[in-house]
């Protein structure tokens, strides 16, 4: 695990420019500490930077950036790739020379021998550029997921990359200029849509694709599409998804150090340990934060299930005074607004003050197995406005009333029933933050500038039922732009590596051939009666989110800049997550210098 920089030219670089990555890596240290390397071409096209985690062969032979015997491809590598053993014995069958035991250097030498084509023989999370020599050309490439981000910035001298945008936002040639739809973005659903940033001309390679920087353009292409099958179902689904899921447990646990797993009182991360224990782990270490408010606190469930499973088991009991202090460093480390992310950036800076430097976590099991309430809601709110369609008046009627409502849910169902028919618009009414009018509002009086629509959603291949195309919607929307994004930065930021067993291409595969009906159970069936192990008092509680309690938390430190926040939006604030919205936001602006009224 690491974070990664350059550039890419068709011309000889400007000085200012082949040294930047060099100094990039100062931004991006605490990716990795543990080694640090920069490289320019003698022919100054390309400069290359990144910093180690060390988590697979701990020896120099792993450093960055690596080049191929021959002098032909150089690159930077930022992920794990979990089936590396595997494909560096084909590569070596083919006659291929190792000097390492690195998975960079499996993953390069594919590349040398493969092309582009090697992406889809990857198992893993990744983010990665290779630079040709012979052919002065470029590659970037992300995971099919979006487990590992990827920015960059095209512009006349060439290509610039970053793990994080804040680094890339010092390459020269990026205009500090905000992409006021991005904006708007973000206070519609909580989180900035890729591709979009909120910097004007910088960019997020989208995940499942790769993109090839050559003669001064940039093409961007689609490798990999997350679908569901409509392929007859599987005979053993249980059997099945068991099988698929020990399968990549036991992947997610190669490493040349401990591994540890993040544990809640939730069913996610209980099934992660319980198949651990299956797999034959042994002296597994487990992580939680725990509160004195017990509304909040899932310390005793955790507690109690590391004690059944056997585990090592660590708790940091998070009181107010630490947790405003806390607040401040999570606030520093935010590379782009989100409404989520504190829970990670805590429990990793515990978990890496233990001396862990990876972690499993339970990311994903909702989003695969029906974990949330949008599977039931958002085929009903799309079967009401379709059932509204032909009622004329009535419809306008409750489309304004419903405008202006006190809620805000029932605000953006009014907005929903004004939107084309579909699964899209009923999902937005459902997660988003504000509806359109209101982040329009919102964006102009933070920002004085007016926004455009966001462009449609990409069309992508028919699911067999809505239910699955919920799934998608929560895997490509909700957990990329802000669960995995959020996930990336905060663990990062205490230098740990966090990965999501859930969120395995082969297990995908697998489920993705289950119907929804069996998959996506109400309670995660499916996931419970693979794992059967989990314990009843996992099981049979209900759902519940994990969170911190803000409020108690903020109440002295930012009172009175929610206060302001409260009197001067052009829009009601109301609830705690819309508040919070704002706050995220203007605190971004303010911090990578824009003026806000706040």
């Amino acid at each position: 695990m690491c974070g990664i920089a350059g550039f890419f030219a068709s011309a000889p670089l400007p000085l200012d420019h082949a040294e930047w990555p060099a100094s990039a890596l100062g931004r991006l240290r605490h990716r990795g500490p543990d080694d640090a390397g920069t490289q320019v071409t003698p022919d100054r096209r390309c400069a290359l930077g990144q910093v180690r985690l060390a988590i697979l062969d701990l020896s120099a032979a792993g450093h960055q950036p690596m080049t191929t015997p021959c002098g032909r491809h150089t690159i930077v590598f930022n992920g794990e790739i979990y089936n590396f053993r595997e494909l560096r014995d084909a590569l070596e069958a083919r006659g291929v020379v190792f000097h390492s035991h690195s998975d960079t250097e499996v993953v390069l030498r594919a590349f040398e021998v493969e092309g582009a084509a090697c992406v889809r023989k990857l198992r893993g999370m990744f983010a990665f550029a290779v630079w040709d020599a012979k052919e002065r050309t470029g590659f970037l490439a992300r995971d099919p997921f979006g487990i590992k981000p990827l920015y960059h910035h095209a512009g006349p001298q060439g290509l610039a990359f970053a793990s994080e945008l804040h680094a890339l936002a010092t390459a020269p040639g990026v205009q500090k200029n905000l992409d006021s739809t991005a904006v708007m973005g973000f206070l519609g659903m909580g989180s900035v849509p890729e591709p979009r940033t909120l910097l004007k001309d910088t960019c997020c390679l989208p995940a499942g694709h790769t993109a090839v920087w050559h003669q001064d353009r940039l093409t961007v292409q689609r490798y990999h599409t997350l679908a569901f099958s409509s392929l007859p179902a599987l005979a053993d689904p249980v059997g099945t998804t068991r099988s698929a899921l020990l399968n990549s447990v036991d992947h997610h646990f190669i490493s040349d150090v401990p591994v540890g797993v993040f544990l809640s009182g939730g069913i996610d991360s209980t099934a992660l340990v319980a198949l651990a224990r299956a797999a034959g782990k042994a002296d597994l270490h487990t992580y939680s934060i725990t509160f004195p408010d017990a509304a909040n606190d899932e310390g005793p469930l955790a507690r109690r299930s590391a004690a059944h499973f056997g585990t090592t088991h660590h708790e940091w009991p998070l009181g107010a005074a630490e947790g405003q202090t806390l607040f401040r460093q999570f606030l520093a480390a935010m590379d782009q607004p989100s409404i989520d992310g504190l829970n990670t950036f805590t429990v990793s800076k515990f978990a890496r003050a233990q001396g862990m430097k990876v972690v499993l976590s339970g990311l994903g099991g909702d989003e695969l197995f029906g974990g949330y309430k949008s599977f039931r809601e958002v085929p009903r709110l799309a079967a009401l406005n379709c059932g509204l369609r032909w009622t004329g008046p009535v419809r306008a009627a409750a489309r304004a009333a419903l405008g202006r409502a006190a809620r805000p849910p029932l605000r953006r169902l009014g907005e929903m029933l004004g939107e084309p028919l579909g699964l899209d618009s009923a999902y937005t009414a459902l997660r988003g933050v504000f509806t359109a009018r209101e982040a329009t509002l919102l964006t102009r009086h933070l920002t004085g500038l007016d926004p455009g629509p966001l462009p449609p959603a990409e069309t992508l291949p028919e699911d067999p039922t809505p239910q699955d195309t919920v799934s998608r919607l929560e895997l490509t929307r909700y957990m990329r732009n802000q669960l995995l994004r959020d996930s990336d930065v905060m663990s990062m930021a205490h230098g740990l590596e966090l990965r999501v067993p859930f969120l395995d291409l082969p297990l995908f595969d697998t489920v993705s051939r289950i119907p929804a009906a069996i998959r996506l159970r109400r309670g995660k069936q499916l996931l419970l009666e693979a794992v059967p192990e989990i314990p009843p008092w996992i099981a049979h509680q209900p759902k519940r989110g994990f969170s911190f309690p803000f409020e108690q938390w903020l109440a002295s430190d930012w009172r009175d800049t929610f206060a302001e926040l409260d009197r001067t939006s052009p829009v009601p604030l109301q609830t705690w997550y819309r508040k919070w919205a704002v706050f995220a936001l203007s605190h971004w602006l303010k911090r990578a210098g824009f003026s806000t009224p706040v």
